[in-house]
């Protein structure tokens, strides 16, 4: 299961249908932040391209963490931040196909898989937890969010993880 005709049609409407692509969804030596760059101009188009990406996370889960990095600055976006959602678009021009797998053939146990980074967030110095839960071979659900508090060391943001993706898995 796929969006790929999604991926072309909004890589069409943001004119990337002929680039380059890139390997990776985001630089990971670029730290987002609110402050330290130009603020972008054009805010409800940096608003509907953040949506349509988040759409598009239903079925690729690979983009999820990125998407969820650039939503948190939905009410006062940048040029780093809007060049960082430009990124995403090459990395999906690159792999516009890619989606869900489901196989008939694979096994009926539950698995869970879970992260944080911890302070992660330079404003608010809150982590991130990031978590995917797969019925066999089958991914049911994926998720990455901040976590609520701020965690006072990498073990405890880890625990915190571990929390959100036992609630989610009962």
């Amino acid at each position: 299961m796929n969006q790929r005709k999604h991926a072309l049609e909004l890589l069409k409407d943001v004119g990337l249908l002929v680039c380059k692509p890139v390997v990776t969804t985001i630089d990971n030596l670029v730290k987002l932040s609110s402050t330290g760059s130009v603020p972008f101009t054009d805010v409800y188009a940096y608003r509907r391209l953040i949506g349509r990406l988040i759409y598009l996370t239903n079925t690729r889960p690979d983009i999820t963490f990125s998407v969820q990095q650039l939503s948190q600055f939905l009410d006062k976006p940048t040029i780093a931040h809007y060049n960082a959602t430009i990124r995403i678009l090459k990395y999906i021009k690159g792999a516009s196909s890619l989606g869900l797998f489901f196989s008939s053939s694979s096994s009926a146990h539950l698995k869970a898989f879970c992260d944080s980074d911890w302070d992660t967030c330079s404003d608010s110095r809150q982590s991130v937890t990031s978590f995917s839960v797969y019925h066999g071979n089958f991914l049911i659900s994926s998720k990455s969010k901040k976590q609520g508090t701020i965690s006072k060391s990498s073990c405890e943001a880890e625990y915190r993880a571990m929390t959100t993706v036992t609630c989610e898995i009962q």
